[in-house]
Order: structure tokens, then sequence, then C-alpha cells
């Protein structure tokens, strides 16, 4: 197996080189690359999207082991290509300008979340149900929609387990809390983090996409609110509740200060500018950088001493969902650097076609059609390398996508954030909440039939959204 792995890489590396004589030592030349160098990053987000749905003992054990092939089937013809020196930079510019600060922000809100538990039980009501929905949503944005997700599914679960249908319950807690509701900010959902690493300005979503955000979630909360009184007086008297109404409690609110330190290094590498703290292979690290990524380390281990065990025990904490976040995250910030380079080249690359969908006959770009692009690749494929192909497209030039381009940014940012809630893959919380609310007994639909609803209850809203801003 491994002789014919190592076939195969160097197969390919003849055939990429063969599709690009013309790459550059100083970097990758987008108009020489061909579409064969894209197949290891199209591999890695099938993988993604697929492998957990049709093979998913496999995709348990041996995810790892497919991330790493297809790096190193982008990373060995990169180097037999245009040798070790622009590989390196290459690397070393996504490991430390995107990959390292990308990943311990979110290991900064996935362990300080992870920390704060909230105890006791409410009726499932439906204003109680709205009420958890919106504070969600709200927390979505401070804390990450997978930190949200994490510290409120289980109490809107207990809630509502004496209810026959609470699945329902459960389907717009993903819409709203796992998706919609981080639109506001760059902590909010990966790919808005991934904007703010390229340049653009930390409170630029929180003005630009409020309209959208409360349109759009504003919505499907009058939808969810709806359905829920619906459902909730047609039942009438329900089963004997298995947990009983008791006073709510909220522990481990130590992490809240260590959460405001997060954003308050955040802001600070926005506005302090001292200079570069150290140049390696052409690839300079700020001061102002460097420093936020240590502050997320010590904010990690901070959390971490100061939490009760009791605390994330009851949280269900675990580091597998961040191991797993940070090995696929490796495979696909290696495997999209030529993709990115060809995206930059616009119409003299081999994307050609895609910039024609995106631009009209004057090449000034479409938003409506950033915004359902965007949006229906990242409900199959993870959102924020999605966010991150279309960004490229549209320049990747943040000062003007912020100014002149604000329309299609927003468009990209919305798509990204808003259509990862359409299926169960789109967004990495989506999973984890499907998968808990199976293990605490909710009868949740397969990854069709919850399809069924986000075609329902997102799609229309989102034509609306089209209409009205796009």
């Amino acid at each position: 197996m491994p002789a014919r792995l190592g076939r195969a890489l160097l197969v390919l590396a003849g055939l990429c080189f063969m599709a690009s004589p013309a790459l550059a030592a100083e970097g990758l030349d987008g108009t020489a690359l061909g579409v064969l160098w894209a197949v290891p990053f199209v591999g890695i987000l099938l993988s993604i999207a697929l492998f957990p749905l049709f093979f998913n003992h496999f995709w348990e054990h041996h995810q790892g082991k497919i991330a790493a092939f297809w790096g190193l089937l982008l990373a060995l013809p990169l180097l037999a290509s245009v040798g070790f020196e622009a590989t390196a930079s290459a690397l070393l510019h996504a490991a430390f300008l995107e990959y390292i600060p990308f990943i311990l922000l979110l290991l900064a809100l996935f362990t300080t979340a992870g920390g704060i538990v909230i105890r006791g039980n409410l009726h499932g009501s439906p204003l109680t149900n709205g009420a958890l929905l919106l504070l969600g949503s709200g927390l979505a944005s401070i804390i990450g929609t997978t930190g949200a997700a994490m510290v409120l599914i289980r109490p809107i679960i207990r809630a509502n387990d004496n209810r026959k249908s609470n699945a329902h319950v459960v389907i717009f807690f993903i819409f709203l809390v796992a998706n919609i509701g981080g639109s506001l900010t760059p902590l909010g959902d990966p790919p808005l983090f991934l904007g703010f690493l390229k340049g653009v300005d930390f409170f630029w979503t929180t003005t630009h996409l409020f309209k959208e955000t409360l349109f759009v979630g504003g919505i499907v909360f009058a939808v969810f609110l709806a359905l829920d009184s619906w459902l909730y007086h047609r039942e009438g008297v329900t089963r004997a509740d298995p947990t009983p109404d008791s006073q709510l409690r909220v522990t481990g609110l130590v992490n809240l200060p260590l959460i405001g330190i997060i954003i308050a290094a955040i802001l600070l590498s926005a506005s302090w500018k001292p200079g570069p703290a150290f140049t390696i292979f052409g690839i300079t690290v700020e001061i102002q950088n460097l420093m936020r990524d240590c502050v997320m380390v010590a904010v990690t281990l901070a959390s971490l001493m100061v939490t009760r065990k009791i605390d994330r025990s009851a949280n269900g904490f675990s580091w597998g969902p961040m191991l797993e976040v940070a090995k696929l995250f490796a495979s696909i910030f290696i495997t999209i650097i030529p993709v990115l380079a060809m995206l930059k080249a616009g119409s003299a690359g081999v994307f050609a076609p895609l910039v024609a969908l995106v631009t009209d006959a004057d090449g000034a770009p479409i938003p409506m059609a950033y915004f359902w692009l965007t949006g229906g690749l990242s409900s199959f494929l993870d959102n924020a390398p999605t966010y991150l192909v279309f960004f490229e497209l549209a320049g990747g030039n943040a000062q003007k996508l912020m100014t002149e381009g604000a329309l299609t940014l927003a468009a990209i940012s919305a798509g990204a954030v808003f259509m990862g809630a359409n299926t169960y893959i789109g967004n990495a919380p989506n999973f984890m909440v499907y998968a808990i609310a199976r293990q605490r007994g909710v009868k949740m639909p397969g990854f069709f039939g919850y399809m069924l609803w986000s075609g329902a209850v997102l799609i229309p809203c989102f034509l609306l959204a089209t209409l009205v801003f796009f």
C-alpha cells in the first residue's frame, strides 16, 4: 500500500508539473497552474462531506490519515515543481498567517465555552424555547457558534424531553444558534475569522450584516414560534418529565472574563501595529499577531486550570472535536494554496468559467451570484474554505472589498454563514448538535430529512433576502 501511494504521488507530481511549467520560484503563478492542482483540495472537502455519511466507522478511525494523504498529494508535487524554498514559503505562509491563528482562536473559544455549564431545568414551552434560542443566537457572535451550541444544546434538550414532538426544536437550534447567530463578528463563525485574518475589520460584519441577520434570523425565529406553539397546544398533556423543572444556575462563570480577554486580544491585534517580529522564508510575522496567538494559548491554559472538572464533565467536554478540526484544517490550508493562486489569476486562470458566473458583461461582480454560489457550496462543503475561495475570486483585497465591494463581501459572508445551516455537514457545530440530540433520545431526521426542513424553512428566507439585499 505505501508503495502504491508513493507511485500515485509521483505520477500526480509529473502531471501537475507538465500542466504548469511556469511556476515561479518566488510564488505560485496562478495563470500557469493546471486544474490538477485543485484535485487535493476537492478531495479533502469531499472526504469531509461524504465519509461521515457513508463510511462513518472508517472515517472515525482514519480521518487523520485521509487528511494527511490529501496534504501530501499537494505538498510533494509542489516540492518537485518549484523546489524547497518556494514550497517552504507557501506552507509557512499558510501556517503562520492563517492556520495557527485560526486553530488557536477555535481552541481558546472551545476551551472557555466548554467550561460554562447551565444546570437545572425549565419547562419547554414555546416562550422558554424562544428565549433559549434568542440567548444562543446572541452568544453565537461572542463565543462562537460551536461554543454557544455546546453551552445551550443540553439545557434545551432537557427542557423539551417530556414532549412528543421535540426534534424541530433542535433543528431550529441548528438554524439559529449553530449558524445564523454567528454572523456578526469574526468570533462567531470560522469563515468570518478567516476574513479578519485577511484584513477585514473586526466590526465590519457587525455593521454590514446586521440587517441581513435580523431579517433572516427574525423570519426563521417567527416560523419557529408559530410551529412550536401549534405543536405544543396540539399535544396537550405530555408524558412524565424525566428531568423535572428546577432552578437554573450557571457555573464555570470564571471563563467569562477569559472570553473577554480573547476579544480584547483580537481587537488589539487589529489596531496596534508595532512592526515585524521575525521573517522566515520571506514570511513576516508581526508582533501584534504573535502576541494575540500567545494570549490564546495562555487563555486556554488558564481555563483548564481554573475550571472545575465537574463542570467540564457536565458539558460532556472532550478534545475529540478540536483534534478533528485541527487535523482536517491542516490539510485544507495546505491544499487550498494553489487554488487561491488560480483564483487570484481571475479570468486568466483555469477558473475563468467561475469568474464568468459571478461577473456581468462589464466585469462588475454580481452579489446575488456570490451569495448563492458561496452558500450553495457551504451547504455541502465546509463553509470556511468556501468563504476563502470566493473571497479570493472577488479580488482578495480586503480594503477594496470593505468599501466599493461591500455588497459583494456581504453576500460572500452571508452566504457562507447562513447557508451552512442547509445540511448537517455545512458547519462544524451542526453534526455535533445532531449527535448529542440523538444520544439524548431525540428522534432527529436523517441527512435528507433534515434537508427537507432546511429547504422548507431556510431557502424561502434566502430567496427573500436575495430580493431585499442582494
